[in-house]
Formats: structure tokens, sequence, C-alpha cells
């Protein structure tokens, strides 16, 4: 039954199928009849009796006896030549039968399975270059936030820096939107990582009083710490956002807050703000 159910599954392709009986040296001639009269009988409103066939693509080796004219003995094993001629007349029968239609069907699929290559090659390119640009944000944004000395401006700066982020983001996709849009859209991310992440935007608002309470005079001793927040959260945005228009400018079924977990789960943020801080240095050292 196994084996008939896989058969209805490739004869629903709605393809010629031949159904080979291989091996066929290993019976006898009745055997092997009998044995096509039973496969035939199985496949029946499946596969066409004459598209039933016995053939041996590798026969086992025989024992062969020479016989020399001394009457001395010797054996030898040989290797028969694959039996395969009534298959290949099958073939070449469906082939001049429908081989039009064959031929359409096969272009579709080979037409198929490039766009569906070309498809991956577009999307891999289109969330490279969104991770650059992502990525250049995110620099930006660590380094603005970080040597700004003006007080609580860090964060209006940072807040316009991650809607131009995303207004460039729904163009790499194919999918522009608004600069309202785009802000909607960062508000509505920004939401929830204020949610999830909520001491680490304590730590940025810490420090951009601080820079109040003192005129500025603070930002050397908040530049590293909050620049790399700045960078890291830009940078978790950019990939929320990323997922969002890559679905076609959808959160799926599980909403926005689902998109922005999966996206903390898969990241260290120890390791993002580490690296976060040597980027900001390096960049500030001009190197």
């Amino acid at each position: 039954r196994a084996e008939r159910r896989a058969l209805e599954v490739v004869c629903a392709e709605r393809r010629p199928v031949i159904l080979v009986l291989n091996k066929a040296d290993r019976y006898t001639g009745e055997e092997r009849d009998r044995l096509l009269v039973r496969l035939r009988e199985h496949a029946a409103g499946l596969v066409a009796a004459e598209n039933v066939i016995a053939c041996a693509a590798d026969p086992a080796p025989r024992r062969v006896v020479v016989v020399a004219p001394d009457g001395s003995e010797t054996e030898r094993r040989e290797h028969p030549p694959a039996a395969v001629s009534d298959l290949a007349d099958r073939l070449w029968a469906v082939v001049e039968s429908e081989g039009k239609a064959l031929a359409a069907l096969n272009a579709g699929l080979f037409a198929s399975r490039v766009s569906d290559r070309v498809a991956a090659r577009i999307t891999e390119l289109r969330r490279s270059v969104a991770r650059r640009v992502t990525d250049a944000y995110a620099l930006g944004k660590g380094v603005a936030v970080a040597v700004n000395p003006v007080p609580v401006a860090d964060l209006a700066g940072a807040a316009a820096l991650d809607v131009t982020l995303v207004f460039h983001l729904g163009r790499v996709y194919g999918l522009p939107v608004t600069r309202r849009e785009a802000g909607r859209l960062v508000a509505v991310i920004i939401g929830q990582l204020s949610a999830l992440l909520g001491a680490v935007w304590s730590v940025n608002l810490f420090a951009s009083l601080a820079k109040l309470g003192t005129g500025g005079a603070a930002t050397a001793l908040t530049a590293s710490a909050q620049g790399a927040v700045g960078y890291a959260s830009t940078w978790i945005l950019g990939r929320v956002a990323e997922d969002y228009f890559r679905r076609g400018g959808s959160w799926g079924e599980s909403g926005p807050k689902r998109a922005v977990e999966a996206v903390i789960d898969g990241v260290d943020t120890e390791s993002l703000l580490a690296q976060a801080k040597e980027d900001i240095r390096r960049t500030l050292r001009g190197g």
C-alpha cells in the first residue's frame, strides 16, 4: 500500500510514468512474466500496461566454464551487458507521442527553478545591502550621540536617524514608505524595545540628563556608554525593520512584539555593546 501511495503521488504530476522492474536477470522467464502481470494489476489506473517494463541495468556477473580442445576446463566470471532495450524503446515511444508536451512542461519547470534562484539571489543581495546600511547608521548614531554636547538634543537627533534608516530600508526592499510612515514604524519598534530592554533605555536617558545637568560637561564621561546604547538600539531596530520589509511590509501572525523578541533572542547584547564601543572609539580616533 505504501508503494501504491508513492506511485499515486508521482502520477499526480500528470507526466508519463514508466514502472520498471529492475534486476530482471535474477528471475527465470516464467517468474519475470508473472511479476510483470502482478505489477500491471497493482498499477492499474495509474500506469498503462505497456509502460510496465522489465530490465537489468547492471546484470549480476555469471560463471562461465570454458572447455579446451583437450577436454580441460577453466572457469571465469563474465559481466553481461545491460539489458535495457525494452525500456529504451518504450522511452522513445513516449517521447515521440508526447514530446512537445514534455518539452513545454520541462521548459516551465526550468523557468520556475531559474525564477526561484533569481528571487533567492535578489533576496540575498537586498539583505546584504540592508545590513550594510543598518551598520552604517548604527555607527553614525553611536558616534553622534557620544560626541553631541547639547543636552537632550542627542535623543532628538537619534530619533531622526532611526526614521531615516527605516526610510532607506524600505527602498532597499522595494517597499518605499514616507517619512511619516517610517516614523510610525520606528515608534512601534522603539515601543517594543523599551518594554523588552527598559534598563538599556534607562542608561540612555540617564546619560542625556547628565548632559542636561552639567551643560554638556559630562559628555566625556557618558560618551562611551551612551554611544554604545545608541549604536545597539539602531542596530536592533534595523534588523527588525529589515524583517518587516522582507515579509512584504507585515509583522506576520505573531505581531511586532514577537518580531523584536526574535531579533533580541538571536543576538548577544553584551557582545553587541562591546563591539559598539570599540567601533565608536576606533572611529573617533580616526582609525
